[in-house]
């Protein structure tokens, strides 16, 4: 007998849209964001697409069902000055770099977080987008008894691997590695020669290019306070992690970077995906209304033309 969890113990051939948009609707009302539900639709359909594909099924029943709809959040990308207010304060940090990844080229959380050096080469100028970092999972090495969370237990065994490949041939991909970039990395990695060298025995050589006082690969929860705590001390309006990202790609744009090419340097696999990520800053509006101008009066500084005598 195949149950779903979740939606009532409904039978798989009994399953119906309906009782996908009910199981929605009391996500969203028990407080779930509709991206939340929007992702258990996703998954739902995956699922049943699989089951359908063994002949568990006759029909996809979420490719019917009405999924839950999104708003499309309003982003407004920092300027190039907070841009450069953050990589000013960034450099008094340790790992400094790690924000311009996310600042000057767009890469995910996750992206950042699994480079390894092996993936930089220094010579072309470019770093190998290959996998990603997960969140880490524990489970108690004490037998439950020290009282905390797993993820607080002294003898706490993580249970997820660190990292996982890219699976999708838009997110391997090589980025570009602007000149002061190489730079700043190469120093990077003779501080962290000389991190390796103080910690001595307490140091895991795993090859990551930011790391723990120890070698260990950052925790992405930390990371992201980390990322809050340098927004404060630059004095930049609040913000999330993953607005650098829609910052980046309006760099791009605002330089003329051809579309594809943002497309390749941000792993997106479709135009809309541009769409959603790039925006109009104030800049372009100004070029497009110099360019306006100049096509309709030649010279900006001139202004049009006066009317004469002969024009009454």
């Amino acid at each position: 007998m195949h149950l779903v969890p979740g939606l009532g113990a409904h039978r798989l051939e009994k399953l119906e849209p309906e009782h996908l948009e009910r199981f929605y609707k009391k996500m969203q009302a028990a407080g779930s964001a509709a991206g939340t539900a929007h992702q258990a639709h996703r998954t739902i359909r995956v699922a049943l697409g699989e089951a359908l594909r063994r002949d568990h099924l006759t029909r996809n029943v979420a490719t019917i069902a009405k999924a839950p709809k999104l708003e499309e959040e309003e982003v407004e990308p920092f300027e190039i000055e907070e841009v450069q207010a953050l990589m000013d304060t960034a450099r008094k940090r340790r790992n400094s770099a790690r924000w311009i990844f996310a600042l000057a080229l767009g890469l995910r959380q996750g992206e950042v977080l699994g480079l390894q050096w092996k993936d930089v080469d220094f010579t072309r100028g470019v770093a190998w987008v290959k996998r990603g970092r997960l969140r880490p999972k524990y489970r108690h090495g004490c037998g439950d008894r020290c009282g905390r969370k797993p993820g607080f237990c002294p003898q706490k065994e993580p249970i997820r691997r660190e990292t996982k490949d890219t699976k999708s041939r838009a997110g391997r991909r090589a980025v570009p590695l602007p000149e002061q970039l190489v730079v700043i990395l190469r120093q990077h990695k003779e501080e962290q020669d000389r991190e390796w060298a103080l910690a001595r025995d307490l140091w895991t050589d795993k090859g990551y290019v930011f790391t723990s006082e120890t070698g260990e690969p950052l925790n992405p929860s930390t990371d992201y306070h980390h990322w809050k705590r340098l927004l404060r001390e630059a004095g930049i309006r609040d913000g999330r992690l993953h607005d650098a990202r829609h910052t980046a790609s309006t760099v791009l744009l605002l330089l003329g970077v051809p579309e594809r090419i943002v497309m390749a340097i941000m792993s997106w696999s479709s135009t809309s995906m541009a769409q959603r990520y790039q925006h109009v800053t104030e800049p372009m509006l100004n070029d497009v209304g110099r360019k306006i101008g100049e096509a309709l009066w030649g010279d900006v500084g001139s202004g049009p033309e006066e009317p004469g005598e002969d024009a009454a």
